[in-house]
This record gives structure tokens, C-alpha cells and sequence, in this order.
């Protein structure tokens, strides 16, 4: 097949889902507003375009035209799946990301655009039941709907060989922005530190709360057990999360399964996660982890604690944290389900 994605190239979503069809030999054509942050994919022809209106559309109009793909797929509802849909261009696929339906969708403005795109669309995926629900109640067709898992590649996630683990080390992947509240995590410290004074606090990521984050663990007094270490490559991450006892996600919201979170699992890491959207659906508390209401640092100190001292009930939930992402969130199962919708879509 010949696969038009219009997807950002500075998200590991986008590489895995192009690299993947470009992999199994499909002619693969990549457009995108950011440059590609992940490295070349062998096989895909890649095209990076300015966001500048009207001109960014009768680019990728003509780049669409031009390539005459047998399908157009659209990576999130938003200005990408907008464009998309705008093109006129059929068979037409778009994949909802969580943000642009459940955050997006909801104002009045911008959720003029997610609908469209939405209605434009013969086939929507997504990874998680109440965005299906969500995009159900703006008038889409459930049928058209199907659930697609971004996956973990379980071979490169997991938890064997490699990695001797550094002893009561926690580790948060989230970006440093307010809507993964990682100063709920911070705040949690202080209470940690007191039952485990050898607890280590790993925090991955940039973004806009950096400075702030790194002041309140300096006014808790925590900064000598808190690391900030910055981004983590993909190449990077299964080595990191090896070496970590506990995995902990403050999010206040998520569409499906956060892709940190299922690599977690994936390594054997039982999670401390909170309790929001499909999350209980992939970790059952006292089973693979544990859920805490978001901002709640007193509950989230609670468990880690629990795990910390508890070394053979970690190990337990972190295997079934295992199992759980092998069975229902394997990269190459899911794709392998898309590429028959895409044939469908094809033959159609």
C-alpha cells in the first residue's frame, strides 16, 4: 500500500506508527509541521512543512496530490486532522489523541474543527473506551470507531537481562508541564524520605514548571534525593526504567494508557498511577499497582512506601504489570490490526 501520514515527527507515537508500516515495505510518506526528532525511518520519504496558513494547506494538498496515496491518515484531531479532512482527500483515516477530543473538542471554538475532521473521517481510532464514548456524544458514528493501541514494543521493553537496579529509586517520566502534576510527586517526597531515607527520586523531562519544581524540592528539603535528569531517549529509556524499583504518573488526565506507563509495565515496574480515564483498565490495584486520586502526594507516598519495603510484593505486581502489557498492549499485535483496516479501507 502507498500510506499518507500527516503526523508530528517530534512524537514517538508518530515514529513507531510510520516505522512500522515503512518496516513491513509499505510505501510510506510522512508530513509534518516539526522536524523529525526520532531519526531517519528507512523507507519513508518524509516532508517537513511550515505552519503558515493558507499555505502550509495547498502544500500539503499538492504533496497529497502528488503522492496518491491509497490512504490519508491523520494523527490527531486538531489542526492535522482538520487539514486532512479539508483536502477532500478519501480514504481518509484519523487517529484521536485524547487532548484534542476531551480537551479540545469541549470548547466552542476549536471543537468546530475536531467535529468536522471527525465527520470527514471513514475510519477513527483511539486507545481508550471514554474517548470512544466522548467522540460518540459529538455525533460520531460508533461503528467507524476502533480502538487501536499505540503498543510497547515488548522485545525492547523488558525486564530481562541488563540493568542492575539501584536500590529504592523511583522514577517519573512525565513532562514538566501542569497538566502531569509532577509537584504532586515532589510533595510526596518529604513523607517518603522519612520511613526510607535512602529513597532516590528520578524525574525525566522538560518543560515550562522545571524552574518551579526544582525550588520546591529545595523548600521541602529534598533536592539531594530528587535528580532532574532531563530528556531520556527512546534508545535510553528500557536501560533507565531496568534501574528503577517503582514507577509513579501524576497525571491529572490521559487518553488511553500513557506510553510511559505501558514501558514501565513492560519492564517489570509495578506503577503507583493515578485514577483517571481507562487507567484502571490496565492497572488493577493490588494486582499490577496501585491508583491514587490525582494531587493526592499523601496516598502516592503511602504506596510507594509500601512497595519500598515491601521488595517481594514489588516484584509481584511488577510482573503481572508484565503480563498485563503483553497480553492487551503488544506494538506489533496492534499494528498488525490496523494494516487490515487499512486493507479494508483499501478494497473498499
Amino acid at each position: 500500500m502507498r500510506i499518507c501520514f500527516l503526523a508530528s515527527a517530534n512524537s514517538v507515537h508518530s515514529y513507531k506508527w510510520v516505522k512500522y508500516f515503512a518496516d513491513k515495505g509499505h510505501q510510506v510518506h510522512w508530513i509534518s509541521f516539526t522536524e523529525n526528532t526520532h531519526g531517519e525511518i528507512k523507507g519513508a520519504s518524509f516532508y517537513h512543512i511550515k505552519k503558515i496558513f493558507p499555505f502550509s494547506f495547498f502544500q500539503i494538498k499538492s504533496i497529497i496530490n502528488k503522492i496518491k496515496p491509497d490512504i490519508l491518515h491523520a494523527h490527531y484531531a486538531g489542526v492535522n486532522g482538520f487539514l486532512a479532512a479539508l483536502s477532500g482527500f478519501h480514504p481518509f483515516v484519523l487517529t484521536a489523541w485524547g487532548s484534542d477530543v476531551l480537551i479540545a473538542g469541549k470548547k466552542i471554538f476549536k471543537k468546530f474543527f475536531v467535529k468536522y475532521a471527525l465527520s470527514k473521517a471513514e475510519l477513527i481510532t483511539c486507545d481508550a473506551s471514554h474517548m470512544k464514548t466522548a467522540m460518540t456524544e459529538m455525533g460520531v458514528p460508533e461503528s467507524k470507531i476502533y480502538i487501536i493501541y499505540f503498543g510497547v514494543d515488548v522485545e525492547k521493553f523488558s525486564s530481562a537481562e541488563g540493568g542492575k537496579k539501584s536500590a529504592n529509586t523511583i522514577i517519573s517520566l512525565r513532562s514538566l508541564e501542569p497538566i502531569y502534576s509532577v509537584e504532586t510527586l515532589i510533595k510526596a517526597a518529604p513523607i517518603v524520605l522519612k520511613e526510607v531515607s535512602q529513597a532516590k527520586f528520578v524525574i525525566a523531562g522538560r518543560g515550562s514548571e522545571e524552574d518551579k519544581l526544582k525550588e520546591l524540592a529545595g523548600d521541602l528539603g529534598v533536592l539531594k534525593s530528587v535528580k532532574f535528569i532531563g530528556l531520556i531517549s527512546q534508545q535510553e529509556m528500557p536501560q533507565r526504567l531496568r534501574e528503577s524499583d517503582i514507577y509513579v504518573s501524576t497525571s491529572l488526565s490521559d487518553a488511553g494508557i500513557a506510553s510511559s506507563t505501558a514501558e514501565a509495565m513492560a519492564c517489570g515496574l509495578p506503577g503507583v498511577i493515578t485514577d483517571f480515564g481507562d487507567n484502571k483498565e490496565w492497572v488493577k490495584n493490588g494486582e499490577s499497582g496501585f491508583l491514587f486520586l490525582p494531587k493526592d502526594s499523601k496516598t502516592l507516598a503511602e504506596k510507594i512506601i509500601y512497595l519500598l519495603q515491601n521488595k517481594e510484593e514489588a516484584k509481584r505486581l511488577g510482573q503481572n504489570a508484565r503480563k498485563t502489557i503483553e497480553e492487551k498492549n503488544n506494538y506489533y499485535k496492534e499494528m498488525e490490526k490496523m494494516e487490515k483496516l487499512y486493507e479494508s479501507l483499501k478494497k473498499n
